[in-house]
């Protein structure tokens, strides 16, 4: 599941993997999210956000945009204005990311007792025996 043939016998990457790599880092889904509503310019998804770097949003954006969910317009304005918006393709994927958010909300408690009832194995068990292989 991680490649498939092309007709010429080169390969490619498997979608769902090259697809999560791009928008499951720590921001993506953050600043789509933001542009749900609508147009924005920089600083305003940076405030939507709070505790992204500058840095870091300008190369969320660029990712974003290159992989045709976003598109940013430059107004030749002094000093320039630059918007950014969903594109139909970032559109279509707020629609999956409303039933994940949706999940996240009326599941993030039973996740949180999870993570603070679990108990972890004991350091001392090699993994391999954790694992259940003897």
């Amino acid at each position: 599941m991680t490649r498939r043939r092309l007709e010429e016998g080169s390969l490619e990457p498997c979608p769902i993997r090259d697809i999560l790599d791009r928008i499951g880092d720590r921001w993506s889904l953050l600043v789509l999210w933001s542009l749900a509503s609508g147009t924005l310019r920089f600083t305003a998804i940076k405030r939507e956000i709070g505790d992204i770097s500058q840095r870091m949003l300008a190369q969320t954006l660029r990712r974003l945009e290159q992989d045709g969910f976003l598109s940013r317009t430059v107004h030749p304005t002094v000093p320039p204005r630059v918007d950014y918006t969903l594109t139909p393709l970032g559109r279509s994927f707020l629609t999956q990311l409303d039933a994940l958010v949706a999940w996240a909300d009326a599941n993030h408690d039973a996740v949180r007792a999870a993570r603070a009832a679990y108990v972890p194995p004991p350091s001392n068990v090699d993994s391999w025996q954790a694992s259940g292989a003897a």
